[in-house]
């Protein structure tokens, strides 16, 4: 998922949001008690965020539903298609999650069902902490089926480091577990479910790197899904320059070129401001070269220091003798996982791997 300003994520699951939900469970069954969901879920909104907000939905849900698990699955199960927004559908997820563990396959059953209207990725985690090799055994079975969505639950939910959930003790010492899953869907004919794959090498390529290499080393790259896997799985390490994960992707560990006219305009900006990042590449080399172009950013911070992060920038073919420009565009704004500090901002160009030029540009200071 990608996180927006933490404010429009809350209003997605705001006032009208507990309607539609309540709504939805009066058409699913008369035994859902509509009064007693909204008193539940409408009291203390402004102060939880999207997560805590699924979470006590889910709780108010508990109050509203059958006392009888089994009873209440099924009207949570009539609710989902009713429902208008996937955090709406997640919050059902939530349910079975905080309430089914004590009812294994049934709520596993129910999660590969509902994460049709919402992905059940984060409820999963509950059941894979719990009792990890059951769990997994489950999401085997789940790569087999004809829906793209339960083909992703069995990727995304086992991801090691899978975004704002729950760490799985297991998988956190094992990141590698959920492997046969992965070889089941490494030529999935899905892209959503290819992404998610990807995603997932890519958690297990900061804590096993080597593991890694050698697993795609052994894939075969004739199938272009397998490769496009492939290439998404390694993008950390290629961003590190590692060479090997390089040589995966049929390229060599630098490059034959000269950098001409690397620069940062304006070199001065606010926030808000758009910078350009421009370069050159001039080959050096007889021969065509495939080259993966990135920049490090080392963003200033507070007390003189500075964290580095790199973006993706091109990944080409460089004809013999040729010389190919290089452009890209960045607003310099805040978000919630990266804060702005005045200072200088050093830039530097990576190819196939190296560090080729450095540039840089100045954040002032906020009036």
């Amino acid at each position: 998922m990608t996180q927006e300003t933490p404010a429009l994520l809350k209003d997605i699951l705001g006032p009208q949001a507990m309607q539609t939900i309540g709504d939805a469970g009066t058409a699913a069954s008369p035994r859902f008690d509509r009064a007693a969901f909204l008193s539940a879920a409408s009291g203390g909104l402004d102060a939880l965020s999207i997560m805590e907000r699924v979470r006590h939905i889910a709780d108010a849900l508990h109050a509203a539903l059958p006392g009888d698990y089994a009873a209440a699955l099924d009207v949570v199960r009539a609710m989902a298609p009713r429902l208008t927004h996937g955090f709406q559908a997640m919050a059902v997820t939530e349910y079975v999650a905080r309430y089914g563990l004590d009812d294994f396959d049934r709520s596993m059953d129910a999660l590969a069902d509902l994460t049709r209207f919402g992905s059940a990725e984060f409820a999963i985690r509950p059941f894979l902490a719990a009792d990890t090799s059951r769990a997994l055994a489950v999401m085997m079975r789940w790569t087999g089926s004809a829906d793209e969505h339960v083909r992703r639950l069995a990727s995304e939910g086992a991801r090691p480091r899978l975004p704002w959930a729950a760490r799985v003790p297991a998988l956190k010492a094992d990141p590698t577990l959920a492997a046969p899953i992965l070889e089941m869907l490494k030529a999935d004919p899905s892209l959503y479910v290819r992404k998610s794959v990807a995603n997932h090498l890519n958690d297990i390529a900061k804590d096993r790197p080597d593991w890694l290499l050698g697993r795609l080393a052994a894939w075969p790259q004739d199938d272009a899904r397998t490769a496009w896997i492939i290439r998404h799985a390694l993008r950390t390490l290629i961003k590190k320059g590692d060479p090997a994960a390089l040589a995966l992707i049929g390229v060599g560990h630098g490059a034959a070129v000269s950098v001409r006219n690397f620069g940062i305009s304006p070199a001065t900006v606010r926030l808000g401001d758009r910078i350009a990042i421009t370069a050159d590449l001039a080959s050096a080399s007889a021969d065509d070269q495939r080259l993966v172009v990135d920049y490090r950013v080392h963003y200033a911070r507070a007390g003189g220091k500075s964290a580095a992060k790199v973006f993706k920038l091109k990944t080409f073919e460089l004809a013999a003798g040729e010389t190919a420009p290089l452009a890209i565009r960045q607003t310099i704004r805040d978000f919630s996982t990266r804060r702005h500090h005045p200072g200088r901002h050093e830039v530097e160009l990576i190819v196939n791997g190296q560090m080729m030029a450095t540039a840089a540009f100045d954040i002032l200071p906020t009036d």
